[in-house]
């Protein structure tokens, strides 16, 4: 996925896109992502974990390279939805894979898996940006992805599980409950993902006069924090018990967006989005975990369900913030996310029961 990333403007210059063009050309990536999550932990509990992920791993190797080749703009829009399909679809069963794990296992790994997945996203970027600097197409850039990403299947394909949990298929049910909540929960998380990814550049080279070249570095700052507090967070859950983490990373996430709002110089504001990361990190990991441990819906279901409501944050959120920033202004919509984060620090002993 984070391979992709380096790729868009070399997209845009090859098929002569606008800015509006390349929007839309980059909302069917979210779209085929929303379909297949709405389906996969239907498709996991009919033929397991790993004929999923194994099918779902093939059309994305054979997506990346159209990606790194093409110029007309339906068969790109047709490339980006079937690799927005696949990514959704292995998101969701691996999800699944990694509640079943962690049970079973008695302890705490979430944010292990989740650690590994924020590892995987800088590799991703940086390996793709390494090499078309040297000099790599787009085209061979994404076949060395693919090389990697056929390898890692083939080593991981033996021990993945064969079934997604002990119950019987469920095409899909409407969240209700706790599940419901720990949904809506997550789509406030991954807002707040989205804002930084697609609003801190924005923010950071008009508000704060950083220079375009270097207004990335609000995303570094939050990737990285990000990625340090899941690979150390299981010891902390462990430790703590996800409650109080949740209410901890809520109130850190939140004075990250307040900070970056208000910040008279760009090293504030790049403090800020440090805070919002490592305050980010182990809130989704620990509502994956409690979706595990909730009995009102079967968990292929309501990880279906909570997958497809955080990734329709990512979607929505920078929406969402445009539109606050035109009739009012940035900082007015970081003020709000910090808000929606101090929500979720408050809700956090809400998601511990097991039947609602």
């Amino acid at each position: 996925m984070a391979s992709f990333a380096p790729l868009v403007p070399f997209i845009k210059s090859r098929a002569g896109l606008g800015d509006g063009a390349l929007g839309l050309l980059l909302l069917c990536l979210g779209v085929g992502s929303l379909i297949t999550m709405f389906l996969a932990g239907a498709l996991a509990a009919r033929f397991g974990c790993r004929r999923v992920i194994v099918a779902s791993g093939l059309p994305l190797c054979l997506s990346l390279p159209l990606l790194g080749s093409l110029s007309d703009p339906l068969a790109l829009a047709a490339a980006l939805l079937v690799f927005g399909g696949s990514i959704g679809s292995i998101d969701v069963v691996m999800n699944i894979q990694a509640i079943i794990v962690e049970r079973d296992s008695g302890q705490s790994m979430m944010s292990g898996f989740h650690g590994l997945f924020s590892v995987g996203g800088i590799a991703g970027a940086v390996c793709m940006t390494a090499a078309l600097g040297a000099g790599a197409s787009p085209l061979e850039g994404t076949l060395g992805v693919v090389a990697v990403i056929i390898v890692a299947l083939a080593c991981a394909t033996p021990h993945l599980l064969a079934h997604a949990g002990e119950h019987g298929p469920t095409v899909f049910a409407a969240p209700r409950g706790i599940v419901l909540f720990i949904g809506l929960l997550c789509f406030v998380a991954f807002q707040a993902e989205g804002a930084v990814l697609d609003w801190s550049g924005v923010y950071l080279s008009t508000t704060q006069g950083i220079a375009t070249a270097y207004s990335g570095l609000g995303y570094v700052a939050f990737t990285v924090t990000m990625t340090i507090g899941r690979l150390t967070g299981d010891r902390f859950v462990e430790r703590f018990g996800g409650t109080l983490i949740m209410v901890a990373g809520g109130l850190c996430s939140a004075s990250g967006f307040a900070l970056t709002s208000v910040a008279s110089s760009w090293p504030l504001a790049l403090l800020g989005c440090a805070m919002i990361g490592l305050g980010c990190a182990n809130i989704v990991p620990v509502l994956f975990t409690r979706i595990g441990r909730q009995t009102l819906m079967p968990e292929h279901v309501a990880v279906s369900a909570i997958s497809t409501m955080g990734y329709s944050g990512i979607l929505t959120g920078p929406v969402l913030i445009g539109f606050v920033a035109q009739h009012s202004s940035l900082s007015m919509a970081f003020l709000i996310l910090a808000a929606l984060q101090l929500g979720v620090a408050a809700s956090a002993r809400f998601t511990s029961h097991r039947h609602h």
